[in-house]
């Protein structure tokens, strides 16, 4: 099975799960349950925006959108962030006001439907475990954490359920609430932190700027970069521009230094789109190394 087709199995799952708590929580009372919903919406969300970044890339680049589609996902992760944030604070307001106004919640229907969504949020981490080509969709990567947290929170819930069936104490529903709650937060957060580093074009991580100016110096007959820059365009799809300096033995061999900078940046450093403008100290104004002017900084 493609990778695309296993993130649309898992995205049906993942939104059968959601509706499924959101009734269950509904019906037994359970606002941990119904905050386990929203976690689950979570994914839902991780899984759309894996899915459509997986149908974006195969789209072209046009007049107007030079880069394609890469930042639609980011678009995306602004929007259902302060949607769950929003969502969240609610049911945080709802956890805390419980406990002033205790409801007990029906134990067994609540440890029912989330071991229903424990058991589907292990079918999915399966589902998606199985696409071992992390090189061309590194979604999937991403996705698996936003299940694995799921499936933590619905565990959590059928303890509770449990020990609500037990022992009939109401103070764990809220309880557990606020406890999926501050895993929804720091999900979010992390989702917002990382859209904004897209937006202002920060360095992706895993990758130190140091490092890569001085493995491009390593390379025969640079002697100098300078104006490097590298960003991300979308989700796995890095960019690179920088003024590389050359010295007199390389000037005639701009091509094969540029294809060296190639392969360097893509296998090393997974930096797909270079542009590079070579530069030299002393060259012939006609010709096509661009000549550095003697004042020029480094």
């Amino acid at each position: 099975m493609s990778a695309r087709r296993r993130l649309a199995l898992a995205l049906t799952l993942a939104a059968g799960v959601a509706a499924l708590e959101f009734w269950g929580g509904a019906v037994s009372h359970s606002i941990a349950l119904l905050t386990d919903a929203v976690h689950v919406c979570m994914d839902v969300f991780a899984l759309a925006v894996a899915l459509i970044a997986a149908i974006g890339a195969t789209r072209p680049a046009n007049r107007r959108k030079t880069f394609g589609y890469g930042r639609i996902e980011v678009l995306g992760a602004l929007f259902n962030g302060a949607l769950l944030l929003g969502a969240t604070l609610f049911l945080i307001y709802e956890a805390i006001r419980r406990f002033g106004s205790p409801v007990e919640p029906q134990g067994t229907l609540m440890t029912a439907v989330a071991a229903v969504g424990f058991v589907v949020n292990l079918g999915i981490g399966l589902t998606l475990s199985h696409d071992h080509d992390h090189s061309e969709n590194l979604n999937v990567r991403a996705v698996l954490f936003h299940v694995i947290g799921d499936a933590l929170g619905a565990f959590a819930v059928i303890v509770g359920g449990i020990l609500i069936t037990l022992t009939r104490a109401a103070w764990i529903d809220p309880l557990l609430s606020l406890f999926v709650a501050g895993i929804i937060i720091a999900g979010v957060v992390r989702v917002l932190r990382d859209a904004a580093d897209v937006l202002l074009e920060s360095v992706p991580p895993g990758i130190d700027t140091s490092d890569v100016k001085r493995q491009m110096l390593g390379i025969q007959g640079i002697t100098a970069v300078h104006d490097l820059h590298i960003w991300t365009i979308g989700s796995g799809s890095h960019a690179l521009s920088a003024h590389v300096l050359l010295d007199e033995p390389q000037l005639r061999h701009g091509p094969q230094v540029l294809e060296r900078l190639r392969l360097l940046l893509a296998e090393r450093f997974g930096i797909g789109h270079v542009t590079v403008q070579l530069e030299a100290e002393h060259c012939d104004p006609g010709g096509i190394i661009i000549c550095r002017p003697d004042d020029a900084s480094d």
